[in-house]
């Protein structure tokens, strides 16, 4: 199965112990490519630096809702900065957290516009994260049309709709295998095939059967196999779809 994990978090602290076993285990399991994804300065800062030093690796930057106090002209400086390097492929993960509310919801809003105006601008793909805030959401990106990805997607089908007429892709973590996630399966059936992805959100939203544990890349197999069987799908086939589908949303190079 040849599987990309297009979104994690393997330059967290939580990996510094073991990072080389983690990425041994991937390679074993068949992940091809990942994306480290920002969140803040020093996640974005923890994330660039790794791009050398795994082949695998690829990287989307910026300022998540929870750190939405950190965005400034100089943090936007240090991204464009970092945005030169090949394998810094856009910005993420942006959008709005109404679950935790770190933030005031008006700051919230206000960064996640700057960012995806300025993402616009650049031509760059997107990487949102929306929870419990899709009443906000959806209408500051109806008519628009966007390059990017409903990250660990969590919302009703009538507003992954909203998102598809959008041009954005969904994508399902190890969220969609909880025993309480029927709604969710029931979205994930509907997905068009060809904007279809799947990522681990490492080290956090592990999978069934393995929750309790820490998520690492290697998992994303667990999820990916979920999604072919509740859609009816052959396994090795939906997986290839969906490794040709994040190439197609984030660019890099495409592999044989």
């Amino acid at each position: 199965m040849r599987l990309y994990d297009t979104h994690c978090h393997l330059q967290d602290a939580d990996f510094d112990a073991d990072r080389q076993e983690v990425l041994a285990r991937m390679r074993q399991m068949g992940v091809e490519r990942i994306n480290l994804i920002g969140c803040n300065p020093e996640s974005n800062r923890r994330a660039f630096v790794l791009l050398d030093e795994i082949p695998e690796a690829y990287a989307l930057i910026g300022i998540h809702p929870h750190d939405a106090d950190t965005w400034n002209e100089e943090e936007k400086a240090d991204i464009s900065e970092k945005l030169k390097h090949p394998k810094v492929l856009g910005i993420g993960e942006i959008g709005l957290d109404y679950h935790y509310d770190f933030h005031p919801r008006d700051l919230q809003i206000r960064v996640m516009e700057e960012e995806i105006d300025w993402a616009q601008s650049l031509n760059l793909p997107i990487v949102f994260h929306v929870r419990e805030a899709f009443g906000d959401f959806l209408p500051r990106i109806r008519g628009k049309r966007l390059r990017g990805v409903m990250h660990c997607y969590s919302g009703s089908w009538e507003s992954a709709r909203e998102c598809l007429d959008a041009g954005l892709y969904i994508s399902f973590t190890g969220s969609v295998t909880f025993k309480n996630a029927e709604k969710l399966r029931e979205v994930a059936k509907k997905i068009p095939r060809d904007r279809l992805m799947t990522e681990t959100d490492a080290p956090y939203m592990t999978p069934v059967p393995l929750r309790g544990r820490r998520n690492e890349p290697a998992y994303v197999e667990h999820t990916a196999r979920l999604l072919a069987e509740i859609r009816g799908e052959d396994p090795e086939a939906l997986a290839q779809t969906m490794f040709e589908n994040g190439i197609r949303c984030f660019g890099g190079p495409a592999l044989d």
